[in-house]
């Protein structure tokens, strides 16, 4: 056939009426465009009209020089489903290693993908499978993927590795990672997969949002653990909501996070660690400018790095566990992490600690931050049930309670079983828990049961009067939390204080008995207002110089 550096996709037999099966025309017609882009070196654009088309039971082999450009989103759609094929993944596009042998050498090269939507509700596999994305490219080189929604994918939903020289921008992905349970690997909203270019891949993730995906939302993880992680990715102004990890670093050197919000996700708004397929944690990354509120476990996460890493101007809030947690999993990097900044940051009203150091550190800088009023997890414990007590999708209400604001924050709440108030007569039910994110004087509000639920309860919404049960709150709980080893630390110029009514955060700093802290400088802070002592050391300091502190 002959091929136009620009064809209509319905001329050439895609219907886009939402039933007739349009792969084997999408096909063919990549495949025609493809071959006479390798025959003169012009790339090719298929322009893909309103309608809804059809992807069943096989994806569509990809081709350099090829683009794929629709009428916009909610306009063009792509629908994959694999009724006929149970085992097999249907991305819309896909070109692979394991599956095509691409490499640097036989790459995808000048492609767009641009004004589409991709419905990935139709696959559904028998066992998870990592490739039932909604775009699985790999070795792509001056790509743009630009406007596009992807949402409800099997598993992730944009998922192009070693992108080189590539625009990702304006993707909106939704509820991706249907069918991973949140352990599986893959089963984000954006999961990029880095490495395979080099010390170097140069690639910008740009106003982007993730919400409600089953693991990450945005998130770049090295692909082979002999490779050097590389530099030269930026993710700018996007916004992550409701995954189980908003942003995430696992294999990256010199990531830079800009202008970004992490808000209400599971486990952690920004995260560096060995999650990834190769247990290798980011490095050399600098996190600056961003929202990070509101999310149920810790507000940044941050272990198994060498360092170094920077945090700057950052606000970190409302965390229902702390704001900035240092640790190491069990099978990632153990070495003392050297040359973390904590610099201009705003760190306030976490449930726990502003900042808690449960793994070693080296040569921390921690300077100029305001870390205030954090420890908000001071309600004791409380129970009840019977008349004024009913739930919602998001909420357990009791009208005759009188919790302090915030004070059960990151709180596993426990549903059902037997009265155990006096007084109360309730039906005994089975136990459910649900995190609490938030809470008035008589509304709890709960994180969802997964990424993407509409519901914290698992078997329906609890019947009024079912008794409930909340834990006490642990203590102490202050701005600086050491836990491990410390050495050489330079702590200068922050305002650590709770001037809030109660005060919450119960010390400025405290050294935890299994805690060591050598050397080192602390001067210039102001650690007064707190609710108990400014300083708590269960174990002393060794060496350097503590002085010049108000408070």
């Amino acid at each position: 056939m002959t091929a136009p550096l620009t064809a209509d996709a319905q001329e050439y037999g895609l219907v886009g009426d939402g039933t007739a099966d349009d792969g084997p025309a999408l096909r063919k017609l990549v495949d025609a465009l493809g071959d006479a882009t390798a025959e003169d070196g012009r790339p090719r654009t298929v322009r893909v009209p309103a309608g809804r088309y059809v992807i069943r039971d096989e994806p569509v082999r990809w081709r350099s020089g090829v683009s794929l450009v629709g009428a916009g989103r909610g306009a063009t759609c792509f629908a994959l489903a694999n009724p006929g094929a149970p085992t097999r993944p249907v991305p819309l596009a896909w070109f692979t290693t394991a599956q095509h042998g691409a490499g640097r050498d036989h790459r995808i090269a000048d492609v767009t993908f641009a004004h589409f939507e991709i419905d990935g509700l139709g696959v559904a596999t028998e066992e998870y499978e990592v490739l039932a994305k909604g775009l699985g490219l790999q070795y792509v080189l001056r790509g743009r993927f630009s406007d596009l929604y992807i949402h409800d994918t099997a598993a992730t939903g944009f998922g192009c590795d070693f992108l080189q020289d590539t625009v990702v921008e304006g993707v909106l992905a939704e509820r991706c990672g249907r069918q991973d349970p949140g352990e599986e690997m893959g089963g984000a909203g954006i999961g990029i997969g880095v490495g395979g270019w080099g010390p170097v891949e140069r690639l910008a993730v740009t106003d982007c949002t993730a919400r409600g995906n089953g693991t990450n939302g945005i998130f770049l993880e090295l692909q082979q653990e002999e490779w050097v992680p590389p530099r030269g990715i930026r993710v700018t102004a996007c916004h992550t909501e409701d995954n189980r990890y908003g942003i995430s670093d696992w294999g990256a050197d010199g990531l830079q996070v800009t202008g970004c919000t992490m808000l209400g996700n599971h486990v952690a708004g920004f995260d560096v660690s060995a999650q990834g397929t190769t247990s290798v944690g980011g490095r050399g990354g600098i996190v600056t400018g961003c929202v990070i509120d509101g999310n149920a476990g810790d507000g940044i996460a941050l272990g198994n790095t060498p360092g170094p890493y920077g945090f700057h101007g950052n606000r970190v809030s409302n965390n229902g566990r702390y704001g900035y947690w240092e640790h190491n999993l069990a099978d990632g990097d153990q070495e003392p992490a050297t040359d973390i900044v904590l610099e201009s940051n705003d760190i306030h009203d976490n449930a726990l600690d502003g900042i808690r150091v449960d793994a070693p550190l080296h040569e921390p800088a921690i300077c100029g931050n305001r870390i205030r009023g954090n420890g908000r997890r001071a309600a004791p414990e409380a129970g009840g049930g019977g008349a004024g007590v009913h739930c919602g999708p998001l909420s357990l209400t009791d009208e005759r309670a009188d919790w302090l604001p915030g004070g059960h924050r990151g709180k596993e709440l426990t549903v059902g079983g037997g009265p155990e108030e006096a007084g109360v007569t309730a039906e005994v039910t089975a136990e459910v828990t649900a995190v609490v994110t938030d809470n008035t004087a008589t509304r709890l509000t709960l994180a969802p049961l997964r990424p993407g639920a509409d519901t914290a309860w698992p078997d329906g919404t609890p019947d009024p009067g079912t008794v409930y049960r909340l834990p006490d709150s642990p203590a102490p709980r202050a701005g600086l939390t050491a836990a491990a080893a410390v050495t050489h630390p330079y702590v200068q110029g922050n305002r650590v204080r709770d001037d809030g009514r109660p005060r919450t955060q119960i010390h400025a700093v405290w050294i935890a008995p299994e805690a060591t802290w050598t050397g080192g400088r602390v001067s210039g802070n102001d650690f007064g207002g707190n609710g108990s002592a400014s300083t708590r050391f269960d174990s002393a300091p060794s060496g350097g110089r503590w002085r010049d502190n108000a408070g």
